[in-house]
């Protein structure tokens, strides 16, 4: 009996291990990738089949720990630019900040 567990044992504990293994790089190169570019993002998950990240890897955790950023509150918004909804010109948020107007700037979806 006891060589038979030992022999289960010796065959469980390296798989184990190589899945283990195969699990901590799939998500340090997920995490990788989150760190990119978003476009660099998005055509690798392109590649992914299915819910197949979501599902194996701590996907949100790894995602709000590559994409947390450095503002804390109170820190004034990095500029950026925008083109306006009718698309007749590029609204930059450095020409409001200069003019010394005050800017709330919302994030969400209205559709």
């Amino acid at each position: 009996m006891k060589t038979k567990f030992r022999s289960v044992m010796k065959v469980i504990v390296p798989v184990v291990c190589v899945l283990a293994a195969l699990w901590v790089g799939g998500s340090a190169a997920l995490y990788g990738v989150m760190r990119q570019t978003p476009e660099q993002f998005g055509r690798v998950m392109a590649k992914i089949s299915g819910p197949i990240p979501f599902l194996l890897f701590p996907f949100e955790t790894l995602w709000m720990r590559a994409r947390a950023g450095t503002l804390q509150v109170g820190s004034p918004a990095p500029d950026f630019a925008l083109t306006r909804l009718d698309k007749t010109a590029t609204v930059q948020l450095s020409a409001f900040t200069e003019q010394k107007r005050p800017v709330v700037l919302v994030f969400g979806s209205y559709t």
